[in-house]
């Protein structure tokens, strides 16, 4: 996989800080390396192209410990899933990883014949490895080594990537959808101590509850082997896998019968159901399943990839509320449901205790909801300014927030740009700055101002298909705001100025503050500490940099520190999640004393550690996050944000990819729209004077192009999922989040084929 999966083109930078490795001075007692160190070495001495080191790090990490790795091969049954489980087999991790190193060297050397011989070492004896991608994921070495065998013989690297359940598309019809369509608890049973750590709801008509309820939903599991399907299903062989093999199978008899009856905890168990009666168009049903998580499991929790706690009852709240906005001939809403875990920012579920209110449906006239006058800037009143500049941040009396500029509202419909040419690849240095490249020489950069528009998806140009450029197809989708770090690639000025003057875009400049390690004159591993003086110095040098160089350029909207830092990578921010936020705090004021026309925001990571950016960062003015959650948006992030720092917030980073396993190109782009139209919605909702947070000031999509460099050989378009995740077939395809494509790849960097997402967000933000 070369270093398209460990080396991220952030990590150019590091690359460049390791071009001369420390020389390692005799001891009088020889410590054995670890096999996380030799691998690192090795990674570096192979970006680098530095043959002998590669072998002789590699080497050094299989002899010692290919003893340790074949016993940890023989003690799995199965790849292991989350990131717990796989780093508890580093040596074996480690050892596979290092053959794949020297494997790749020697295809590198034009040495397939060897390199087939050690990708096969991989395939027979460490088939259970994984390696570790700084991006956040884990990605199958025996996978890796299996593309790589098939990419010397055939030129193609597409093979089977995950085990396949029963394709066959099926309506689902329910046998027994209960007696009731919105379900009144309190004839069955009765809530005691709501709103408390001690909520809990005892049944005191179990037979009356599961009439009502249906089959699927708790208590009534008992009734789906009563359902003919449920027979039926067995009888044609459907059910053999792993129930997460089902979740998004279009055999909805399949998948429904294998969850319901699916040894998973509880809430896990209804909140899977329910996305399955999703897709079957059974809508109440759903609800019913989301809402049975509130009244008898509101504290369950679940485990992300990252192995990182997923609490349900939050998200089954946020699903119903998405589910009766999306389908208001139904009537009803969801008053007063609110599910709060103590200690619920950390990745440990030990401490957590769950303060719940399970809420209850209200019936609602459409008609007088519509009518409702909301309230307005006026009519409210001005409770607190931030800012004294053009851009400024007001809270009104009702605690709601809006950015200001020029004193008007500025709602951020912002997205990531950084095209780039297909076969380009930061991760062995030949991704070029798109600000500057002009590869048809016409004295025009390339991605802003000669892209066109492929509208026959023919991927050629032809003669109606005159250059556009990017900046005015970002205008006409309705776009405002970019995203962009002053480092490691040059800005080019000129450029965002005319990107403003001439389009209206404006720019949130980043600086990474030691994320990846850059900015801190920190190595990679272990990366910027928080707690070094000569790190924060130098991370200090670095925004101050940033600052006094672009400060006073028309296109600023505000600063932006960090890129989900608190997930740590190359740097020590998620074991010291207090000096990282109070380093921000620190970096912040001196911001603000340099310059005082811009506010200051945070790029963190979901919501881990909110609590501590609450106390220990006082003078950053906005809460931004990357954060994939569904199509239903982003939850209790807006209300969390709000209770735990009064804060307003945006969303840094969301996207979906435009690829979807076992649909058609049409399909998955609907998917891809649908994805995103419900984050837009969700954050609209929250924005002022909505009725929801009002803490909300928009959202940077991920991302305006695909990427095809992303996952595998930046000159191959991989479809393959690298994690899973709540995306519309299960997992992220990291190649295919543009809301615009690259067609086939020949005509690039110019040839666009916009999506259902570009127009769906044309629509919404024009």
């Amino acid at each position: 996989m070369k270093l398209k999966f460990v080396k991220l083109f952030f990590m150019l930078a590091v690359i460049f800080q390791c071009s001369s490795l420390p020389a390692e001075e005799p001891a009088a007692v020889a410590v054995k390396p670890s096999s996380g160190d030799l691998t690192t070495k090795s990674w570096i001495a192979h970006g680098k192209k530095d043959i002998e080191a590669t072998n002789k790090y590699t080497q050094e990490c299989i002899d010692l410990y290919k003893e340790q790795a074949a016993k940890e091969q023989a003690s799995l049954a199965a790849l292991p899933k989350n990131r717990k489980e796989i780093e508890a087999v580093q040596a074996l991790n480690d050892v596979a990883t290092c053959y794949f190193i020297q494997a790749e060297s020697l295809m590198r050397q034009q040495k397939n014949d060897e390199a087939k011989k050690v990708f096969k070492v991989i395939i027979d004896k460490y088939s259970f490895g994984q390696a570790w991608d700084p991006r956040g994921w884990f990605w199958s070495l025996k996978l890796a080594a299996e593309q790589s065998i098939k990419k010397i013989e055939t030129g193609s690297i597409e093979v089977e990537t995950k085990k396949k359940v029963s394709q066959l598309p099926t309506k689902l019809v329910l046998f027994d959808p209960g007696k009731e369509e919105f379900v009144d608890y309190g004839k069955y049973g009765k809530f005691e101590n709501i709103g408390t750590k001690d909520y809990k709801y005892v049944i005191t008509d179990q037979e009356g509850l599961m009439a009502a309820v249906g089959e699927g939903v708790y208590p009534n599991n008992g009734s789906v082997r009563k359902d003919p399907i449920f027979k039926q299903v067995i009888k044609d062989k459907r059910l053999e896998g792993d129930a997460w093999d089902f979740l998004y199978s279009p055999d909805l008899e399949a998948a429904f019968v294998k969850w319901t009856t699916s040894s998973e905890p509880q809430g896990v168990k209804l909140f899977c159901t329910g996305l399955i009666l999703e897709r079957a168009g059974l809508i109440p049903q759903a609800i019913k399943c989301y809402y049975s998580i509130l009244v008898h499991f509101p504290g369950s929790y679940g485990w992300t990839y990252w192995h990182t706690p997923w609490y349900v009852g939050q998200a089954a709240i946020a699903k119903i509320n998405f589910l009766l906005r999306r389908n208001p001939q139904l009537g009803y809403k969801l008053e007063g449901a609110k599910v709060d875990i103590i200690n619920g920012f950390d990745n440990e579920i030990v401490n957590d205790t769950a303060v719940v209110n399970p809420g209850k449906f209200v019936k609602v006239d459409l008609n007088q909801e519509a009518a409702k006058i909301k309230p307005s800037a006026e009519s409210l009143g001005v409770k607190k300014e931030v800012g004294r500049g053009k851009v400024r941040l007001v809270q009104y009396a009702n605690d709601d927030w809006q950015m200001l500029v020029d004193g008007n509202p500025y709602i951020i419909k912002g997205i990531t740009y950084a095209p780039t040419k297909i076969g380009q690849s930061p991760d062995d240095g030949t991704q070029g700055n798109w600000m500057e490249e002009d590869f048809n020489k016409n004295g025009k950069i390339d991605g802003p101002y000669d892209a066109f528009v492929d509208k026959n998806k023919n991927n050629l140009q032809d003669a109606d298909e005159l250059a556009i450029g990017d900046f005015k197809l970002l205008q006409d989708m309705g776009v405002n705001t970019i995203r962009l770090y002053h480092h490691p690639l040059k800005v080019n000025k000129e450029l965002m100025r005319d990107m403003y003057n001439t389009y209206g875009i404006r720019v949130i400049m980043g600086d990474f503050l030691g994320k990846y390690a850059i900015g801190s004159g920190a190595a990679w591993n272990p990366g910027t500490d928080y707690n070094n003086e000569e790190h924060k110095k130098n991370m200090i040098a670095s925004v101050t940099k940033m600052v006094n160089e672009f400060k006073d350029e028309p296109y600023i909207l505000f600063w932006l520190l960090g890129n989900e830092n608190v997930y740590g990578y190359a740097c020590n921010a998620n074991e010291q999640p207090e000096a990282y936020f109070k380093f921000a705090n620190e970096v912040a004021k001196i911001i603000k004393s340099i310059d005082p026309q811009h506010p200051v925001a945070i790029c963190s990571g979901d919501i881990l550690f909110l609590d501590k950016f609450g106390k220990n960062a006082p003078d950053i003015d906005i809460f931004g996050t990357n954060a994939y959650r569904g199509d239903y948006g982003f939850g209790a992030f807006w209300r969390q944000v709000k209770d735990q720092s009064g804060k307003p917030a945006f969303i840094t980073e969301f996207g979906c990819p435009s690829y979807a396993e076992g649909k058609s190109a049409d399909e998955s782009e609907e998917l891809q729209a649908q994805y995103h139209l419900g984050s837009w919605e969700d954050m609209e909702n929250n924005m002022a004077f909505n009725g929801a947070a009002g803490n909300c000031l928009g959202g940077v999509v991920f991302e305006w192009l695909d990427e095809w460099w992303k996952a595998y050989e930046p000159a191959i378009h991989d479809t393959k999922g690298l994690w899973s995740g709540p995306f519309p077939d299960g997992y992220m395809h990291e190649e295919w989040l543009g809301v615009a494509g690259q067609g086939d790849g020949k005509e690039s960097p110019f040839l666009r084929q916009l999506r259902k997402a570009y127009y769906m967000y044309q629509k919404k933000w024009q």
